[in-house]
């Protein structure tokens, strides 16, 4: 009887594990199910679900800062500005505020943006690139709301997410709330390089966070404020609003170039690898050509090692491009993999290859990487693996810190 009992006990053991395996499968199943839906589903910005946010701010004057990427969609696909949509809904807007390249998105990198007046709309826009990066009070008169809506490429030294800190700071010590629109993240997919160093705290880095922080933008405000990276503590009253049928991993391609510089989806991936040579002294990244962020090279030498070669030369977004009218050899990155790291080879071999080692770095270098290591590691050699190595302390804690505000997968 014993016996009995014992067989019993194990076979319905046996029967209990088999059904707690085939539930659980089943449940992996209809997540998986889930999410593949979900993946199929299209991907609807913040901007584009006015009903979530509309009702927030009527009836109230409100501060706008956008750009060209400020976009929505009508029932026929077509491109509208959200200044427009807003004014067709009566929305009162008493004030434009503009990041780097300006309003319409057309001015050059770097290039000082000036206040003035949006001749479709007759709106005042005022430059918040410059020497005012944060509205000055009396630029905050009359405004009850303001509304965030900018298009981000997720890397730490393009300059929006340091418009968006001065903005918050500006609302807080107003105590004016702030709307951020979110908008998806086409780097989102990975989070990787060096933390910033405070001792190069600068307008393209203000924060420590890595180079890819993999976030959106309203995450990235988040972080902002309850990490309390705004002047003295103080936090803006912020509201999010997310995306929909959106993760981190989904692709997502930019219905409008996010600057005059990031042309494609190509040079967006490239950017946070091939930006570094934007601290040197005579690497072109293809401003000036049609190619920009998609290839690099520097002036030809005798003991030139590269077949690609292209001249830079003025135009829409480079006015003054590096090596203007100098023939430059390098690589065409045009059928690069899409990147899932930051790559430091080209960084490493090109200066492996210049003729003048001692002059190639310039002294932007360090503001753009956020620390004085990586140039040291470059110039000693230090392998890849072991420069990555360096950056995986710093990595994991601000992976820690990265979840607590993020919204999606």
């Amino acid at each position: 009887m014993l016996s009995f009992n014992r067989n019993l006990f194990k076979n319905t053991f046996f029967i209990l594990l088999i059904t707690l395996y085939a539930c659980g499968n089943a449940q992996q199943q209809r997540e998986k199910n889930i999410e593949q839906n979900a993946s199929q589903l299209p991907i609807i910005t913040a901007a584009q679900q006015l009903e979530l946010w509309l009702p927030l701010i009527e009836n109230k004057k409100i501060g706008f800062v956008g750009n060209h990427t400020s976009i929505v969609h009508d029932k026929n696909e077509n491109q509208i500005h959200s200044i427009d949509t807003l004014i067709s809904r009566g929305i009162h807007i008493i004030r434009v505020f503009a990041p780097e390249h300006g309003f319409r998105g057309k001015v050059d990198a770097g290039e000082h943006v000036k206040n003035g007046i949006d001749t479709k709309t007759g709106l005042s826009i005022i430059s918040l690139y410059g020497k005012n990066k944060k509205p000055f009070p009396e630029q905050l008169k009359d405004i009850e709301y303001m509304i965030f809506d900018i298009q981000d490429v997720g890397v730490r030294f393009y300059t929006y997410i340091s418009t968006l800190h001065y903005i918050m700071e500006a609302c807080a010590e107003s105590n004016i709330p702030l709307l951020v629109l979110d908008r998806p993240n086409p780097n989102a997919h990975y989070v990787d390089g060096p933390i910033l160093d405070k001792k190069f705290k600068s307008f393209v880095g203000m924060h420590p966070v890595p180079i890819v922080y993999g976030m959106t933008i309203g995450e990235y405000a988040k972080m902002i404020n309850g990490e309390k990276w705004l002047k003295s503590g103080i936090q803006c009253d912020l509201k999010v609003i997310p995306i929909k049928n959106y993760n981190h991993k989904t692709p997502y391609s930019l219905p409008v170039k996010p600057s005059p510089n990031l042309p494609n989806d190509i040079a967006i991936n490239l950017y946070p690898s091939l930006c570094f040579f934007e601290g040197t002294k005579n690497v072109s990244v293809g401003r000036g050509t049609d190619m920009q962020f998609q290839v690099y090279g520097f002036p030809k030498t005798a003991t030139n090692i590269y077949d690609f070669c292209f001249t830079p030369q003025p135009n829409d977004g480079a006015k003054h491009p590096k090596n203007n009218n100098s023939l430059c050899c390098g690589e065409d990155l045009r059928n690069q993999h899409t990147l899932s790291g930051i790559n430091l080879q080209w960084i490493k071999n090109t200066y492996q290859n210049s003729s003048n080692k001692t002059t190639f770095f310039n002294s932007f270098f360090e503001k753009l990487v956020g620390t004085s290591l990586l140039r040291k590691q470059i110039i000693e050699e230090t392998s890849i693996e072991n420069i990555k190595i360096s950056w995986k302390q710093g990595l994991d804690n601000f992976k820690k810190t990265r979840q607590k505000y993020l919204l999606y997968k």
